[in-house]
């Protein structure tokens, strides 16, 4: 049976992938590891720090050692790493927002990212300029936002402030933008309560379910 590995740095999006996995890929046989402390360690240092990147690499090593197919990374924070990971497999090694920048690229110029932690939106800002570059047809206008004190709400269990918060930082985000992209996954359920008016026009994207269709092409594709 073909073989998806996923390798989380948040709990609680294991869940939400295994959703997923049941409805796009079912059947496909799919594991799971967590390691939270690749993102507790990126966010304290700032930056991927060589141990951090090294002990991801073996996460990834060990899936594929143990007959995973293709290999998902689920944290856009690590993303870099992912990519120089996957320039060294023979099976395909994924980061999470790759499809979710291919989509935003081709919706429009002006592309909005926005996230609660800077370790998670330079990646992803610089993974869309990177691929718009590759694209070629066009060039991006990325705006950046990081919503300052959401993470820490969040991290306090001030769920409704954390809310409050991202929702603010989005109404004034969209009308600027064509597009807007969510640099972590967590945020997708604040989007979902914004009126279908401001979204309209301007769609709201974030990573898990464009992944995973991502997923399911490449292994339709190789077979």
């Amino acid at each position: 049976m073909t073989r998806l590995a996923l390798i989380h740095t948040v709990g609680s999006l294991a869940p939400v992938f295994a959703d997923l996995a049941s409805e796009l890929l079912p059947d496909v046989d799919t594991t799971s590891t967590v390691d939270e402390a690749l993102l507790g360690e990126t966010i304290a240092a700032g930056r991927i720090e060589p141990s951090t990147a090294s002990r991801l690499e073996q996460h990834v090593r060990t899936e594929l050692e143990a007959g995973a197919d293709i290999v998902l990374v689920t944290c856009s924070s690590v993303g870099p790493v992912v990519e120089a990971i996957a320039g060294r497999s023979a099976r395909p090694v994924l980061r999470i927002d790759e499809a979710m920048a291919d989509r935003a690229i081709a919706i429009g110029p002006r592309i909005g990212v926005i996230a609660t932690l800077r370790t998670t939106l330079e990646p992803t800002a610089d993974l869309i300029r990177r691929r718009a570059a590759a694209a070629g047809d066009r060039p991006v206008e990325i705006v950046t936002r990081v919503v300052d004190g959401a993470f820490a709400a969040l991290k306090a269990g001030a769920v409704d402030e954390h809310d409050r918060l991202i929702r603010e930082a989005l109404l004034n985000l969209v009308p600027d933008v064509d597009v807007v992209v969510l640099a972590q996954a967590s945020m997708a359920r604040v989007a979902a309560t914004l009126p279908p008016d401001v979204t309209a026009s301007r769609p709201i994207l974030s990573s898990p379910r464009l992944a995973m269709e991502r997923v399911a092409e490449r292994l339709a594709s190789e077979g």
